[in-house]
């Protein structure tokens, strides 16, 4: 299953979906559909109170549960995030408050790249397709970047 394009109920679905943006990014979405499970267990279901508490130790246990893909960077950049979201939250009352703030996309791609880690242009543009912002407008910069192909592999 690939990236799902929803709309987001509450911070932790945001996580969710910001984390498997980011553990996709350079592995096969059949790697990650098969360890997604057992990655939303190690995170505790990606409450983002929780996740941003983790300590050090936390990050070392969960570079040892093989149930996730145990990239230190990637690790590190959700429990990173889940502070982020948090910040934003408070900042703009809501993550989507906060993505509609941007008139244009390329201002706001710079500005996740900027608050949040791990999010380049691409990263960045599979969160904003999963959550539902601009949807048509971020599977037109993928078909451009990525063809026709690629979109087809991943299910879109």
């Amino acid at each position: 299953m690939p990236l799902v394009v929803h709309v987001p109920t509450s911070l932790a679905d945001y996580l969710e979906t910001m984390a498997r943006a980011i553990f996709t990014a350079g592995m096969g979405a059949a790697v990650i559909d098969r360890k997604w499970p057992g990655t939303v267990e190690a995170f505790g279901g990606f409450d983002p109170a929780t996740v941003a508490a983790y300590t050090p130790a936390d990050v070392e246990r969960l570079l040892g549960d093989p149930r996730i893909v145990r990239n230190r960077k990637k690790v590190e950049a959700v429990v990173y995030n889940a502070g982020a979201l948090l910040n934003v939250e408070r900042e703009f009352g809501s993550v989507r408050a906060y993505l509609d703030s941007f008139a244009e996309t390329e201002d706001l791609v710079k500005d996740l790249h900027r608050r949040f880690k791990f999010l380049g242009e691409s990263v960045a543009r599979m969160f904003l397709y999963a959550v539902a912002f601009r949807e048509s407008e971020q599977e037109a910069w993928a078909r451009a970047h990525f063809g026709e192909a690629a979109m087809k592999r991943h299910g879109h």
